[in-house]
């Protein structure tokens, strides 16, 4: 993870977590289900109570807007994608 006036590079692997800010959520890097269509894992807990869902995006969108934290696209590949986020 790299920090350049305030804007942070996260590289995940699949199946790894990011938490996304205090008190949000934590999303997974899922992989790609095609060659144009990656999947983020947004996971919502509570103690033992839980629950989460897949997210589907295209390769070329280079915004994603989740529980409201924007992250900018940098790249996907079927093993990891690298995005930055102000913060």
């Amino acid at each position: 993870m790299n920090a350049t006036a305030g804007v942070k590079t996260i590289v995940l692997k699949v199946g790894q977590k990011f938490h996304l800010k205090t008190g949000r959520d934590n999303i997974y890097y899922a992989g790609m289900i095609s060659e144009n269509v990656y999947s983020i894992v947004q996971l919502k807990s509570n103690g033992y109570q839980g629950y989460a869902w897949n997210l589907f995006f295209n390769r070329k969108q280079t915004e994603i807007t989740i529980d409201e934290v924007s992250l900018y696209i940098i790249r996907t590949t079927p093993t990891e994608i690298e995005f930055s986020v102000a913060g």
